[in-house]
């Protein structure tokens, strides 16, 4: 129950007008073509004695820092989207009360999620506290994507705990765009674009070829964890001087290769980042792009995989960094040369940031028995298909989601199977 609408002002550097940042155009498209303002953050428990003006400090803490929570989006009637940010004003800070305080911070976050912010007149981070018996016992926190990636986040987290004060010396959404107008960063979205176009020229139109109706489920989420693919890679990695992402990515390939062979190359969009770059390490604001990641594996020994899996993966990173309507141009180009668009849904994330364990002598043959696979059905992906690997100790953990038109489930747990073989074998 809502008892309480705390208003919180604040006032911080950077305000103006302009146009969206490269990444913030990624992201605004996809909440658009996904009808979702794919928010981030959720509930968590409250058990230090932090009380409602605690959490109110906290809220002004981060609208006061960063840019990009004092954003609104402006809306042409040409249909361009711009940002405002604002040098001051105030945000709200809701207090719930409840007999079941857990389910009532869920049930606050789940309708957060589902209502989508007010772009034009909302700030985009939504923030409440839920108390039993007059203590706050969780917080509900969801940020709006266009305000930031999971990046961003942890940025905000370190700051907060560093008690960082005054201004955010990183660039603002604002700043961005105008560097990403300069002429270095027009040489390297031209760069960039010279990469897709090579690989787009060559690919096939399609990797997983025509849909099939299967029936139901037509969309599928695969949760897969696998003990003895984490072994093998740690194994892999110590011998071969291997990042534990490109024997992965190897892994992954060469079980779709297995699975459906004969379809060319893994064509995938990976999804980068870009906090590798010095200056954009700080940023409060969605910097996650598409990387273009080709891979063949046919035929190829383990250790020529793990290599190719290496350039793939640092070819896809180096060129994830770019302006949006060129991409959107150059895939126009050359889907009407080549008399079709490439067809490119399939997403590859790795979203690991844990570094793997040395080698500690385990067998992965033997681990190969605890490997478990939970399936349920999705909603509309859009994606034919997308992974997701997860930060789990001891394990790979990955989340696979097919449209069992493209790729039918039993070639789809055979891609892992054969994923985990490729590693365990080599």
């Amino acid at each position: 129950m809502l008892v309480d609408r705390i208003a919180v002002p604040f006032e911080g550097r950077g305000a103006g007008a302009g146009p969206l940042a490269w990444g913030q155009r990624q992201v605004w498209d996809a909440m658009v073509d996904i009808g979702s303002s794919l928010p981030m953050g959720g509930v968590a428990p409250v058990t230090d004695g932090r009380t409602v003006a605690d959490f109110a400090d906290e809220l002004r803490f981060h609208m006061s820092r960063y840019p990009s929570l004092r954003t609104l989006l402006r809306f042409g009637g040409d249909g361009t989207v711009t940002q405002e940010i604002f040098a001051a004003g105030e945000a709200v800070l809701e207090v719930h009360e409840g007999e079941d305080p857990a389910a009532t911070a869920e049930a606050l976050a789940a309708r957060w999620r589902e209502r989508k912010f007010g772009y034009d007149c909302e700030w985009p981070l939504r923030m409440g506290v839920v108390r039993h018996h007059g203590a706050v016992t969780h917080v509900v926190a969801l940020m709006c994507h266009i305000a930031a990636d999971l990046g961003g986040v942890e940025v905000m987290m370190r700051d907060l705990a560093a008690a960082e004060p005054g201004p955010h010396a990183a660039p603002s959404p604002l700043e961005l765009a105008r560097a990403q107008r300069e002429p270095a960063m027009q040489r390297q979205t031209a760069a960039a674009m010279r990469y897709w176009e090579s690989h787009l020229r060559r690919v096939p139109l399609s990797l997983l070829g025509d849909p099939v109706d299967r029936g139901d489920p037509t969309f599928c989420r695969i949760h897969w964890r696998s003990r003895a693919l984490h072994l093998a890679s740690a194994n892999l990695s110590a011998r071969l001087g291997a990042d534990p992402a490109w024997v992965l990515l190897a892994a992954i390939a060469t079980g779709l290769d297995r699975a459906v062979p004969g379809r060319g190359p893994f064509v995938a969009l990976g999804i980068i980042g870009n906090r590798f770059r010095p200056a954009l390490r700080e940023v409060v604001s969605p910097l996650t792009q598409d990387g273009l990641c080709v891979l063949d594996v046919a035929g190829v020994a383990a250790p020529e995989a793990i290599a190719r899996a290496r350039t793939a993966s640092m070819s896809a990173s180096k060129y994830a960094y770019y302006d949006p309507a060129a991409r959107a141009e150059l895939e126009e180009r050359v889907g009407r040369e080549r008399g079709a668009r490439v067809d490119l849904r399939v997403l590859y994330n790795d979203r690991r940031t844990t570094p793997m364990a040395a080698p500690d002598g385990a067998d992965p043959r033997a681990a190969r028995a605890e490997t478990s696979s939970r399936e349920e059905p999705a909603a509309f992906l859009g994606p034919k298909l997308m992974f997701h690997v997860e930060d789990e100790p001891g394990a790979v953990s990955l989340v696979m989601e097919v449209d069992t038109r493209y790729l039918a489930l039993p070639d789809a747990r055979r891609l892992l199977d054969e994923a985990e073989r490729f590693a365990v074998e080599a």
